[in-house]
């Protein structure tokens, strides 16, 4: 502990709870060497210099420590604190929250402070997710486990030196190293917290826009697009459900009856058609709206320094604001969320908990705004979360949010990036954004899709971006009223376009929702960088043109006009098919990839099983009773393995509870004989149905000789170049498939 400095063990971000483990100490006249199965740690006594190990090769070591600095400027005196750190040469960096700065994020100085920034296109580098967290390429991490506000300085002087700088509060870091990549996030997500499974229709189609003046409209474009059987789980309505006008309303945080004259009806409604409600909430109470004086009266909102309401102006009027860090603020808070829920509302979208605007002179319960600026979003969705336990214990919460800290989806947040740029600048940087957040724990950071700001009309954009949006964690077009985001208000042939997009979506939604799962169980990202399949391809580091989604895709999203080709590199492990051609590419090289309008190029893994479903309107209608299970065959995997992973789509915690099934997937290859293993695991309060699969084998329609099942003959089929082969799974019997090839 430096001296003068007291231990502060309140830690906003960690959930693990401390173990007692097996360590060696090894002390010598200038080391104490301590060394547990994990890190090693080498602290030297003189000069004074704390080192990190982990199996004999150095990760990172201290540069100068901790360090109190006085900072002096011509207007006023201020204190810092720092932490720095040696770096080699070579590592890049990741990390710091949302941000379009580059995969490689070395460098920059990044300022440590949530803030919205409307409109961004390629560039960003302040945004409204600032996590004091880094990556580095060599497979290892820092947590710096400290709320207030401050700055990541990334090697900015081209020094070797990573600096963490903050205003105050603990001087506390983590090291988290791993194997792999996805060991090295798994253990930062068992230190932080796992992102709770999300309710299955999360992964739908959410209609939304700013926004649905009434409930006429609401009713509308729903019915629109079950017209046009245009699959949709969910409809998000923006402020006006609270108020007429944009300013002056915020924190009436109730329905206006005058266009919403029986929401419980419209709820009502909207459920029996499988459709949830999600409503926009801000913390913002001004002081024109409905709740001011009974935010007053109560004693709920952030204070001056005499105890007063700490009043101020923003964009949307004169206001105070909550605080979520007074318990009778949270318990205020939650009690709107509370009524509202029991009127059948589904879901929740939390925006600007940057806060938006945020004076420094603003205190709260647990100190002034700057130290709590960071924490307040993530605390918004703690509190949420918490309610739900306790009220709704048997709900998976929907919480999406705009700004957020580091754990935040152990709270279930579903974060997005902002106010993105509805243009082409606007669509490149998302795949950077959703794939850095991932990993950093934010497995579902998601965009608006087709951009949300401006009046920038171009359909052969907005179908791109949703052409992207299939591969990526949450599908929810979005955009101010000037261009309509949603499919059912475009064009005939757009619309056509969008509806193949969103079909296909629903198509994968058990490869998806697995996806789900592991990330709830391993805290893996959904979308991943190719260096997590190479970490040691240099080329790799930097690049996000293409990306996995999940273990077995390939995507190549198409973030630019009229492009007719584009180069795509095939990661080395297994040779790679067109998902809609099956046109096989080498394992470790380089294409030219022509590229169509209808679909963005995306490939799968050799030697993988996706299963997949019929288009369904919403998943009310989902079921697994009947599904497609295609594998990709590949002589160069001669083992591979999947799963498939079901429940009710609802539950809380139905995995724990027992309420499941898992389908797991096993293939080999030796000599002229593939083997295919099929096996049911079924939580022991689970109701399994007997299943009715299409097997569909990829790439193997002029190879086949003879198909086996259980030792019987099987029939098969051929369907567009496929083989098709009936089966039927019983509970917890084994299937095996033996396919004899030529």
């Amino acid at each position: 502990m430096p001296t003068g400095e007291v231990f502060n063990a309140n830690s906003h971000a960690v959930v693990l709870i401390p173990e007692k483990v097996a360590f060696k100490i090894k002390q010598t006249k200038n080391e104490i060497v301590c060394s547990t199965s994990g890190i090693t740690v080498s602290v030297q006594k003189s000069p004074f210099q704390i080192s990190y190990f982990y199996k004999n090769n150095l990760l990172v070591s201290e540069k100068n420590g901790f360090v109190k600095k006085t900072n002096t400027d011509s207007k006023e005196t201020s204190q810092s604190e720092t932490l720095e750190f040696n770096l080699d040469a070579t590592e890049a960096l990741f990390g710091a929250g949302a941000r379009a700065l580059g995969m490689n994020r070395r460098g920059n100085r990044l300022q440590l402070y949530n803030q919205a920034d409307y409109g961004y296109e390629t560039y960003s580098k302040k945004m409204n997710f600032s996590i004091p967290f880094v990556l580095s390429s060599k497979i290892y991490a820092i947590h710096f486990d400290n709320a207030p506000i401050g700055y990541l300085d990334l090697d900015s002087k081209k020094d070797n030196t990573l600096i963490y700088e903050t205003i105050s509060g603990r001087k506390t870091y983590q090291v988290i190293a791993g194997e792999s990549w996805g060991n090295l996030i798994s253990n930062y997500t068992s230190l932080t917290g796992r992102q709770p499974l999300v309710p299955r229709w999360a992964l739908g189609n959410l209609s939304s826009r700013f926004g649905y003046h009434n409930q006429d409209e609401v009713t509308k474009t729903i019915d629109k697009f079950i017209k046009d059987e245009i699959p949709v789980d969910a409809i998000i309505l923006d402020l006006y459900w609270f108020g007429k006008t944009v300013q002056g309303t915020m924190g009436n945080l109730d329905w206006d009856k005058d266009n919403f004259s029986d929401p419980k009806k419209m709820i009502a409604d909207l459920n029996t058609k499988g459709v949830k409600t999600v409503l926009i909430t801000e913390p913002f109470i001004l002081t024109t709206s409905n709740k001011w004086k009974e935010a007053v009266d109560k004693k709920v909102l952030a204070t001056d320094k005499v105890g007063n309401p700490f009043t101020y102006d923003f964009y949307f009027g004169n206001t105070g604001i909550v605080d979520l860090f007074k318990p009778e603020g949270k318990t205020w808070f939650w009690n709107i969320y509370k009524n509202l829920i029991n009127q059948g509302i589904g879901g929740w979208w939390g925006d600007l908990g940057e806060p938006e605007v945020f004076p420094s002179a603003a205190l709260t319960a647990k100190g002034t705004a700057d130290e709590v600026h960071n924490i307040y979003g993530h605390s918004w969705a703690k509190m949420i979360s918490d309610g739900y336990k306790t009220d709704f214990p048997k709900t998976r919460p929907f919480i999406l949010m705009r700004a957020g800290y580091s754990g935040s989806q152990t709270y279930g947040m579903i974060p997005w990036s902002g106010d993105v740029s509805r243009s082409w600048g606007g669509l490149q940087s998302q795949p950077e954004i959703a794939l850095q957040m991932g990993m950093q724990g934010m497995a579902y950071m998601h965009s608006d899709l087709g951009g949300f700001a401006g009046d920038y009309f171009d359909n052969e954009l907005y179908i791109r971006w949703l052409q992207y949006g299939v591969f990526q964690p949450i599908y929810r077009p979005h955009a101010q009223e000037d261009v309509a985001s949603e499919p059912v208000y475009k064009d005939i042939v757009t619309k056509a376009k969008a509806k193949k997009q969103i079909e296909l979506r629903y198509q994968m939604l058990p490869y998806n929702y697995t996806l789900a799962f592991e990330n709830n169980t391993k805290g893996l990202p959904l979308m991943r960088p190719l260096f997590f399949e190479e970490p040691k391809n240099q080329k790799l580091v930097t690049s996000c043109d293409s990306y996995l989604w999940g273990n077995d895709f390939l995507v190549t999203p198409i973030t630019k006009a009229s492009v007719t080709s584009t180069s795509v590199y095939f990661p080395k492990n297994n040779n790679w098919f067109d998902f809609y051609s099956d046109t096989k590419h080498e394992a470790g090289t380089t294409s030219s990839i022509p590229v169509s309008a209808d679909n963005i190029p995306v490939f799968v893994r050799g030697g993988a099983f996706i299963p997949m479903i019929k288009t369904i309107q919403n998943t009310l209608k989902y079921s697994l009773n009947a599904f497609d299970l295609h594998y990709y065959f590949d002589e160069k995997t001669v083992t591979s393995n999947g799963k498939l992973y079901n429940d009710d789509g609802t539950t809380a915690n139905a995995f724990e509870k027992g309420e499941f099934e898992i389908l797991n997937f096993a293939s080999s290859i030796k000599e002229k004989m593939v083997t295919l293993t099929l096996t049911t695991e079924t939580g022991k309060l689970f109701q399994s149905d007997e299943k009715n699969i299409s097997l569909i084998l990829h790439n193997m329609n002029d190879k086949i000789k003879s198909v086996t099942i259980n030792g019987a003959e099987s029939k098969y089929v051929i369907q567009d170049s496929k083989i098709v082969v009936p089966i039927q799974i019983v509970r917890n019997k084994p299937t095996i498939v033996s396919l004899q090839i030529q």
